[in-house]
């Protein structure tokens, strides 16, 4: 029988669909429910853990009281322990650093833990390379190598190590950002050390690639075809990132580096939009699309920063009327991986699988496969 650690980060993510780029510090917390922002960590962790419902009498959890571990499984019927510990309400970095440190204590074979580059961050100041952790993704800005592409894909890994099969165990970077800097469109990120990775195939995500690459003609050529394609009257909601920002760069337009901003006949009508901002827009707008960029290293072109895009926006909008941009070069970096769909809506996300027209030139595109 396995023994698994887990700790969820009930906050993680809070404030990501209401455009607050993180969710680190109370305050961020308090505005994010005072925008409506509704906690969404718990159901990721679900959605991972319940692909162990048909192996759950091979397993059993160690966690912490309420909303940090024990409510998720409560719900689904797993056999646990809780340690002698007791958070506060609302719960604090300073209680998962400390849930984390008597939970790896007592050893459990993986320390699995939903949140994002903050809660990985704590978790590593803690424990470091002691015991093998697995994280589920449930933050607004995840650049470290220590989770799951997505909660299935943590799930599925967690599956094989339960079922006996081979499973890698590696050294992954912890990385996080200065989410103040991330609300001043600065990307200020850096490593704060190493965790031991329980990873199988393509599951587990890279540290994302930052920085800037010397590509402004590739760029430039990508944003003059997403231009050219550009029809009046139409509404077209750029994504964050920098290849994105290439497109309003060339239509001379103040951009939301880190942020959606819609535009209409070559025009920005609105920056640094909510998801209620996007919604509000599609019941104006007849005809919609979006300009999505792929997150270097990792693959991901929803669920990374821009949350924005929530299941309710994609559907409304439509596959067919997204445009997914990236240059050739971060395509080969992904190794043969797919681009990855994570929406929070796993029967979306299957819905939309399969493959994705990528522009990555001016008249140059490629068909690559989205997972």
């Amino acid at each position: 029988m396995l023994t698994l650690g887990l700790l969820i980060n009930p906050f993680a993510g809070i404030g990501g669909a209401v455009g607050l780029k993180g969710s680190d510090g109370q305050g961020i917390v308090e505005e994010a429910f005072r925008r409506g922002a509704t906690r969404r960590a718990a159901e990721r962790a679900k959605v991972a853990l319940e692909i162990l419902l048909p192996v759950s009498q091979q397993l059993r959890f160690l966690s912490c009281s309420g909303d940090m571990g024990q409510n998720v499984l409560d719900e689904l019927g797993f056999e646990y322990d809780v340690i002698d510990f007791q958070p506060q309400q609302p719960s604090t970095a300073e209680d998962t650093m400390a849930a984390a440190g008597l939970i790896a204590q007592q050893r459990p074979d993986v320390l699995v833990f939903a949140g994002g580059d903050g809660t990985a961050r704590d978790i590593c100041s803690v424990i470091a390379d002691r015991i093998p952790v697995l994280g589920i993704p449930a933050g607004v800005k995840i650049h470290s190598g220590v989770y799951g592409i997505s909660p299935t894909a943590s799930g599925e890994v967690l599956l094989r190590l339960v079922q006996g099969q081979l499973v890698d165990i590696r050294d992954a970077e912890v990385r996080d950002l200065d989410e103040d800097a991330f609300r001043q469109n600065q990307v200020r990120a850096r490593q704060y050390g190493e965790m031991r990775v329980v990873q199988s195939g393509h599951f587990v995500q890279s540290v994302k690639q930052g920085g800037t690459e010397s590509e402004e003609l590739v760029l430039a050529d990508i944003a003059a075809h997403i231009i050219e394609e550009m029809e009046p009257g139409v509404l077209y909601l750029v994504g964050s990132g920098k290849t994105t920002q290439a497109v309003l760069d060339e239509l001379h337009l103040e951009s939301t580096l880190l942020g959606v901003d819609a535009v209409v006949d070559e025009q920005v009508i609105a920056s640094d939009l909510t998801e209620s901002d996007i919604w509000a827009l599609l019941q104006e707008y007849r005809e919609a699309c979006a300009v999505v960029s792929v997150m270097g290293g990792q693959g991901h072109i929803f669920g990374r920063g821009n949350q924005q895009f929530s299941p309710r926006v994609l559907n409304a909008l439509g596959k067919e009327n997204l445009r997914v941009v990236t240059t050739k070069t971060k395509l080969v970096g992904l190794e043969g991986r797919p681009l990855v769909m994570d929406s929070g809506d796993a029967e979306l996300d299957r819905r939309w699988a399969g493959t994705q027209t990528v522009v990555t030139g001016y008249h140059d595109e490629v068909v690559y496969p989205l997972a």
